[in-house]
């Protein structure tokens, strides 16, 4: 069993007794980080409780060999598409995507998530065309907010 499994099952008990979601974890050059989620939005009180936890077990069961930095947070408005259940989510979301080098098409590009399945997602190209293509040629994607409303007028 990988440590990320082992840290996964530690970890998505506590999140559920807080009523959160395990949005994403990853560890990598000795950072831990969970993200988790919930419908209405995760508050401070509810990070500060669950790293408390999230800390605790990790400390009493150490599934992690040397050292490593515990860091629990949201996702964020500009969420990192990595899995086929994060593109499934975003399905009619703007996103940005950067594809792995070698594949047809450009390489950077912005779309909407039109769908996803589990080998596939498939986009809505800013420039009207359509992108399907495997999670294995993804580098990158994040969903990209927005910003509504009219801009400002200078007042004189």
């Amino acid at each position: 069993m990988s440590t990320v499994t082992r840290v996964r099952e530690l970890v998505e008990p506590i999140l559920a007794d807080a009523g959160l979601d395990l949005y994403d974890l990853e560890l990598a050059s000795g950072l831990l980080q969970v993200l988790v989620d919930k419908e209405g939005g995760v508050g401070i009180d509810d990070i500060a409780t669950v790293s408390r936890r999230i800390s605790r077990a990790l400390d009493e069961h150490d599934p992690i060999a040397g050292g490593y930095t515990l860091e629990v947070s949201t996702p964020g408005v500009e969420r990192p598409l990595r899995t086929p259940a994060h593109f499934a989510r975003a399905v009619g979301e703007r996103v940005k995507v950067k594809v792995r080098p070698g594949l047809d098409g450009d390489r950077r590009f912005d779309a909407t998530v039109a769908s996803a399945d589990e080998d596939t997602v498939t986009f809505a190209v800013a420039d009207g065309t359509s992108r399907t293509l495997r999670y294995d040629d993804i580098e990158r994607a994040r969903t990209t907010f927005e910003w509504g409303g009219a801009a400002k007028r200078e007042r004189k």
